[in-house]
């Protein structure tokens, strides 16, 4: 259903047509850009913001927020025309999608025009940025933590968790900007449905980011894409018996390495097998198994309970020194697992 609100600026009254989305989660309701600065740049980062000077007796700023753990969905509307300065995002990646009017996207990688249906913005937070957001635009925006991000390209990739830069342009009429985009509509949703003084039961939300995250990770390039198709065993030249192997690791992840089963399942030998995984993966059968292990850990702890123990996920998962494992979850993700454990919760 479409709806039509109104908020006063100065002795004019602007009109704002598209549905308004999340309105039980309002934050700001304001025609003052300095309060919308200072309240917006709590919510989000702080940054300067400036109506174009031929609209501003028409600004307003609207924004409804949804907050999840490890990230939130938005509704942000200004009137008439505005120009935004974040500088570097620093904590968070930030997914716009257009839902009424435009927007001009200036990164250090490229320019962005996006339009609702055809282009959103996706924001690196180490990637400097500027927008102008015109004709009364309006965005529904999914916020995702830095360090959740970062981490499960790191479980994902084979790699230690570091800054990972997306490619800012989402093509919405692409299999991958219309996953994306269908599911932040369907959170959004499930946000209204449930209200805000409901919380999302831990396994739905665990659910939503696991969704979201390999949604933007999977179907929008990024610069962690092809360490991530390399580890995963996807890429195009990675030769049958070890796209088997890699599968069977996986599978086979809480039980003791057995290298003559495993070269079993792969069709090689086991010399064979070992030589295979340090050319096409870069690294011996052991470490890969070690690195799966930690991503299964690193992905049970973010969709754990207050009340689950990190020691005893890890024993599920073939864990049998847990110093070792510590100290090696914590040079991949940048933390301990308990900390992770509490970030979620």
């Amino acid at each position: 259903m479409r709806r039509t609100w109104t908020v006063a600026t100065g002795t004019s009254i602007v009109r704002h047509a598209p549905a308004v989305r999340l309105a039980a989660f309002n934050r700001v309701l304001t025609d003052s850009v300095d309060d919308d600065a200072e309240a917006v740049g709590r919510i989000f980062c702080p940054h300067r913001l400036r109506p174009e000077h031929n609209t501003s007796s028409e600004f307003f700023a609207l924004h409804n927020a949804a907050v999840f753990g490890g990230l939130s969905v938005n509704y942000v509307a200004y009137g008439g025309s505005v120009s935004i300065d974040p500088g570097c995002l620093e904590r968070f990646f930030l997914l716009q999608i257009p839902v009424h009017g435009s927007a001009r996207i200036e990164t250090a990688s490229r320019d962005v025009a996006t339009a609702a249906g055809a282009t959103a913005s996706l924001l690196s937070p180490t990637i400097p940025t500027r927008m102008t957001w015109k004709d009364n635009c309006a965005h529904i925006i999914l916020l995702v933590d830095r360090s959740l991000l970062e981490q499960r390209a790191a479980a994902l990739s084979g790699r230690p968790a570091g800054a990972v830069e997306f490619e800012p342009a989402v093509d919405l009429s692409s299999p991958g900007g219309q996953a994306l985009q269908s599911q932040v509509f369907e959170l959004v949703g499930l946000a209204e449905r449930v209200g805000p003084r409901r919380p999302l039961s831990s396994i739905t939300a665990a659910n939503m980011r696991e969704t979201l995250l390999n949604a933007l990770l999977h179907g929008q390039r990024h610069s962690a894409s092809d360490a991530i198709d390399r580890f995963g065993g996807r890429i195009e030249t990675l030769p049958p018996s070890l796209r088997r192997a890699r599968e069977f690791l996986d599978a086979h992840a809480e039980e003791p390495l057995d290298l003559a089963q495993l070269a079993e399942a792969a069709g090689i030998g086991v010399r064979a097998l070992q030589l295979g995984f340090r050319r096409h993966f870069g690294t011996s059968i052991s470490e890969m198994l070690r690195d799966i292990r930690l991503a299964h850990l690193n992905i049970r702890l973010v969709a754990a309970s207050p009340d689950d123990s990190v020691t005893e996920i890890a024993f599920e998962l073939g864990f049998t020194h847990l110093g070792r494992m510590a100290s090696a979850y914590r040079a991949k993700f940048g933390e301990t697992p308990s900390a992770t454990l509490r970030a979620m919760n």
